[in-house]
């Protein structure tokens, strides 16, 4: 059984008030947290989603029955992420956000957010969730991280575990495209590998970054992101840019991280635009694939030609490589161990 999971939650369905891709956005992420995009494909999240114009229940009653259970399940769990597309609103009288059900009204809008965060604070507290991830799509989402829990409760606003990536601010609406809104379609592409790392991990961390700048000046709709952890929370991985055993071997090619890596004509294989001279410099087999393995730390920015542009320059050049800031990371990952 999979210790982490996820509830997934998309409406379109609102009498009088129907949006247009809040199920693709939920039937999207659930497909890509249900496996990994490694090449095993392997499993990721159980994940259960609930969408409108179907069988499932998402009425008022229906979305607090399922957060409820979500968070209070007594099966210990990893991590737990909930997503939320469809209508938030807020009641202008007591300024409390609501995510809506298809049988919102006034006087009972919906799933109250502030229960959402005590429901995920408490799980995290109770460690029945080591760390919960809470993602809405939604206007007024950003609600949820502005405001605190329970005053009985003995928890911080954003209780020790929990996440919070939300489509907009509490005071702005949420923008939907021509296929999903304008906040899934980045969280789609950055789950789908936009964001990942050099080993191919996710993060919640790395979504919120990829979703931010892509906005830019987007004053319209901002997203916002809280956190309150004390552990690495992965959301995916996918197939890594770089092997890992190539990625730990930056020590052997770099014995100290600021060195400079003298390189020469023998470690370029490719000779079909060198001049002559150039050619007939034997290449030294166990160079080549070394040079590979630099090449390949180069197009992830982890290593950079001295005096020229390119790696291959740099070698037939006689020139030379170093280690980037980020190769510097990696490189004290790797001698640590920790890769």
């Amino acid at each position: 059984m999979l210790d982490r999971k996820a509830l997934v939650i998309g409406i379109d369905h609102y009498p009088g008030h129907a949006l247009n891709s809040c199920v693709r956005d939920a039937t999207a992420v659930a497909e890509l947290l249900r496996r990994n995009g490694d090449e095993a494909e392997t499993r990721n999240f159980a994940v259960r989603l609930l969408t409108s114009g179907g069988n499932d229940d998402v009425t008022n009653a229906g979305l607090n029955d399922a957060i409820t259970r979500f968070f209070n399940s007594s099966v210990s769990t990893s991590t737990a992420v909930l997503y939320f597309a469809g209508h938030g609103m807020l009641n202008p009288g007591t300024e409390t956000g609501y995510l809506v059900g298809t049988d919102g009204r006034k006087g009972s809008l919906g799933f109250p957010m502030s229960e959402l965060l005590n429901l995920a604070n408490e799980a995290c507290i109770t460690e029945r969730i080591r760390s919960a991830v809470v993602i809405l799509d939604c206007c007024h989402a950003g609600y949820l991280g502005q405001q605190g829990g329970r005053s009985n409760a003995g928890v911080s606003e954003i209780g020790k575990g929990v996440t919070i990536l939300s489509s907009s601010t509490a005071d702005q609406s949420a923008l939907e495209g021509s296929r999903h809104g304008v906040f899934t379609e980045l969280l789609l592409d950055g789950l789908g590998g936009g964001c990942a790392d050099v080993r191919g991990t996710i993060t919640p961390a790395s979504v919120y970054a990829h979703i931010d700048q892509a906005l830019g000046e987007h004053d319209d709709q901002r997203p916002l992101y809280k956190t309150n952890v004390h552990n690495f929370i992965t959301l995916r991985q996918i197939k890594p840019p770089i092997r890992p055993d190539v990625l730990r071997r930056l020590t052997e090619h770099f014995p100290h991280p600021d060195m400079v890596k003298p390189l020469d004509p023998s470690y370029e294989h490719d000779r079909q635009h060198v001049s002559d001279a150039i050619r007939q410099i034997p290449v030294n087999p166990e160079n080549a694939s070394a040079f590979k393995e630099l090449q390949a730390y180069s197009r992830q920015g982890l290593v950079v030609p001295i005096d020229t542009e390119f790696m291959f320059l740099a070698a037939i050049e006689s020139k030379g490589c170093r280690l980037t800031g980020l190769g510097r990371h990696y490189h004290r990952l790797a001698k640590n161990g920790l890769l």
